[in-house]
């Protein structure tokens, strides 16, 4: 699709629907400067070039000021279309210093006057998105932080829409998630005061009491955010948007855009670079993914959809799964599989093994792949690396990345039935040009084509190998690749000796 020209100031007879709604809107964004709000705050700036102010709240990090980590955040190679189609992107974005894990969002007076006075639409997407964290940092960042959201809101003059950003895995311990919000059975507020209040080793302590069939904090507290959100929005104009495993972009801005290892790309980054040579996953099962830019088009558009079941005094919240329609689904073995195939077309010249890896859904057998291709040739390097008088880092690497493929493995080994009603209801209310301007049509996506980009944008983006390296790469390539078959001759040399030995001894 064309990307429309950001300068362009669009009569309201040129608009559509989605673009009428966002026309001289200010629009507050939290977690604006992580992985979907980068792309969010591109698609608003480049499809909706009628809005007037995009407040973004902005924590100071690292001795950096707001503007500073703005500036930071526009430097990202993915806003380079955006920088080509307007020389004043800036002046439509206002960074405000805030931060979820404070009291009040961290607000002082003047911009949280500024906001009520001001903002018509709500994006609220900052989270914890560590499955590892504390519990007292969770339920702060992610449930306070929603509590702050929905009081604030209530204050605001001209509010039309509140998109409270949540994930499809919120009640994971249950195996069909329909659009609708469920109760976790637990006291938001009273979780709230923990945080507060409770040491956090007394609070680690309880937390797999707290967490119960949940399998981490960050899908618990998730859950509590949206329990929040039911108890405390009070005829707010509010809904709660649910996206899958969000991995790169399909095709907008660029495609393969990705900046994080989470989820699956930690997997394919380690497969390519030769590193992780055995995946946890039931090959049978969904792997629930979803292209960024995709998801965050649907996420304008339920914007949209908020406002206009309110005008409707609809009392029900809208609940939006973004997930894999059922008639165009990849499974865990479908994914390693294809990625296989396009590693091995995309090779990186920062691979330090060939690529091959395996999946197996039983624990015992991942165990021992993990002892014999992962930990083994690990303590060999490191020992030699030790004898020639350089530091040994390869086991420690390996700790790490599998304490994080541990934690994954809970969603890449189980099913689950998501609804996705209020999302297809919403695409085919849409105008065409609509439909066109923020496509997020999941039976339309292009399985082989989206992953033959996705590793391409780890390659370049997280990896630091443009495609200029190819020639490189390749020479490399098949050096490890002969270097591969002759270590799998070695050992399969040794275990025919071994073997031999065995059956002379016994007969």
């Amino acid at each position: 699709m064309d990307q429309p020209n950001a300068e362009t100031i669009l009569n309201e007879e040129d608009q559509s629907n989605i673009q009428k709604f966002f026309n001289k809107s200010n629009i507050l964004i939290t977690g604006g400067t992580g992985f979907l709000g980068k792309i969010l705050i591109n698609k608003l700036l480049t499809s909706c070039p009628n809005l007037t102010t995009i407040y973004l709240l902005v924590r100071s990090k690292n001795n950096k000021s707001v503007d500073t980590r703005v500036d930071e955040m526009f430097a990202d190679p993915m806003f380079e279309i955006l920088k080509t189609l307007s020389t004043k992107y800036t002046f439509y974005v206002k960074g405000i210093a805030g931060d979820c894990l404070k009291p009040g969002l961290g607000l002082n007076v003047n911009d949280r006057n500024l906001l009520i006075d001001n903002v018509d639409i709500v994006f609220h997407m900052a989270a914890t998105v560590r499955f590892d964290e504390k519990l007292k940092t969770a339920l702060k960042i992610n449930v306070h932080g929603a509590y702050d959201i929905m009081k604030l809101c209530k204050e605001m003059k001209n509010l039309k829409s509140v998109v409270h950003v949540s994930t499809a895995y919120t009640h994971c311990p249950r195996k069909t998630i329909d659009e609708k919000l469920y109760s976790t059975h637990n006291n938001a507020k009273g979780l709230m005061i923990m945080a507060e209040y409770m040491p956090e080793k007394l609070l680690d302590h309880v937390t797999p009491i707290l967490l119960g069939k949940w399998p981490n904090t960050y899908t618990f507290t998730k859950a509590v955010a949206e329990d929040v959100v039911q108890i405390y929005s009070e005829q707010l104009p509010v809904g709660v948007f649910r996206p899958g495993i969000v991995i790169s972009t399909y095709r907008e801005p660029v495609s393969g855009w990705i900046d994080n290892f989470y989820g699956p790309t930690g997997a394919i980054a380690g497969a390519g670079t030769g590193l992780l040579r055995t995946l946890r996953c039931n090959p049978k099962a969904i792997a629930n993914m979803v292209p960024v830019d995709l998801c965050v088009n649907s996420m304008i558009a339920a914007s949209w959809d908020i406002y206009e079941r309110h005008k409707k005094a609809s009392a029900d919240i809208p609940v939006y799964n973004f997930c894999t329609p059922n008639d165009n689904q990849l499974t865990w073995g479908e994914f390693t599989t294809k990625t296989t195939k396009y590693g091995l077309m995309y090779p990186t010249s920062k691979a330090v093994w060939y690529l091959c890896y395996s999946n197996s859904t039983n624990k015992a057998t991942h165990m021992l792949s993990i002892c014999f291709l992962h930990y083994l040739p690990a303590l060999i390097i490191d020992i030699i690396c030790l004898c020639i008088g350089k530091k040994p880092r390869l086991l420690n690497t390996y700790k790490k990345i599998h304490k994080f493929m541990n934690v994954i493995s809970y969603f890449s080994t189980r099913d689950w039935d998501f609804r996705i009603n209020n999302i297809q209801s919403l695409w085919s209310r849409m105008s065409n040009v609509d439909k066109d301007e923020f496509f997020f049509d999941m039976q339309q996506l292009d399985w082989d084509f989206f992953l033959q980009q996705y590793f391409r944008g780890i390659r370049k983006y997280l990896l630091k190998d443009p495609l200029e390296t190819m020639p490189k790469a390749l020479v490399k390539w098949n050096r490890l690749y002969w270097q591969h078959q002759i270590l799998k001759a070695i050992v399969y040399i040794i275990l025919m000796i071994l073997i031999w030995i065995f059956f002379k001894n016994v007969y």
